[in-house]
């Protein structure tokens, strides 16, 4: 069972994009597989429920909460797992009640609590975490718990600039938390082949030693039809090229 996260502190990269149409090939090639969301926003939990009007009754926030009161739920994963409409695919859905019980996880260092949980969980072969664009609680849990680290990038200055910070951030969880944790490398996301300051950008980072992925992914507005759908692409829109280079994506991890 491989655990992977998909990180960035910066938000409108399209992490909860790419995550949620990784997780979606994956089953679609008969991977069990399933979605922890850790972010508030709940948007990969929308994204991957909402097709067919279906509801969590539990998920990761009420996960945490057991963990904070002791007996009162079980703190077995598999008790929050919620099918999705899709085949092989199940997630551990988000709720905005995470952000409210955030600072309790902090005050009771409940950091390693995922890792634990996830260590017991078995019945995926894949397992995908999406975190908030920060590095607050949920994402150091996730970045502890999980094998691999997958970036995404979209070319943008601030978003190479806080490409820095993330991953000093990173190689400091490896060094304290999880000296295994294995970074994938940087995916570019909403690519504009045809630009210059984008392939500039990317060459400026290779030399740098940034370990950039070749599998690039461009920008469509059959991307924000998928959203709308709440339908991932390779259901959605299955011989688009935006899919076509996600599945390229999914065969480079």
């Amino acid at each position: 069972m491989t655990t992977r996260v998909v990180f960035n502190q910066k938000g409108g990269v399209g992490k909860t994009t790419v995550l949620a149409n990784l997780a979606a090939i994956a089953a679609e090639r008969g991977r069990r597989t399933l979605v922890i969301d850790l972010d508030a926003q709940c948007n990969a939990s929308q994204y991957l429920l909402s097709s067919d009007g279906r509801q969590a009754e539990c998920g990761s926030a009420d996960f945490f909460e057991a963990t904070l009161e002791r007996g009162r739920r079980r703190e077995d994963l598999a008790d929050y797992v919620t099918e999705t409409p899709f085949e092989n695919l199940s997630i551990i859905a988000a709720h905005p009640d995470l952000e409210e019980i955030r600072v309790k996880l902090e005050a009771k260092h409940k950091i390693y609590k995922l890792r634990q949980a996830l260590e017991k969980l078995t019945g995926f072969d894949e397992i995908f975490i999406d975190t908030p664009p920060a590095l607050n609680f949920y994402s150091q849990s996730a970045l502890i718990a999980a094998h691999r680290v997958l970036v995404p990038f979209d070319c943008d200055d601030f978003a190479r600039q806080a490409l820095y910070a993330l991953f000093d951030n990173i190689h400091e969880i490896q060094d304290d938390h999880n000296p295994s944790l294995v970074i994938d490398g940087i995916v570019v996301n909403q690519f504009q082949p045809r630009a210059k300051l984008p392939q500039r950008m990317l060459s400026e980072l290779t030399e740098e030693g940034h370990p950039i992925i070749d599998a690039h992914v461009t920008s469509s507005v059959k991307v924000r039809e998928s959203h709308d759908a709440s339908i991932p692409l390779i259901h959605y829109a299955p011989g688009h090229k935006v899919t076509q280079q996600l599945v390229a994506l999914y065969d480079t991890l």
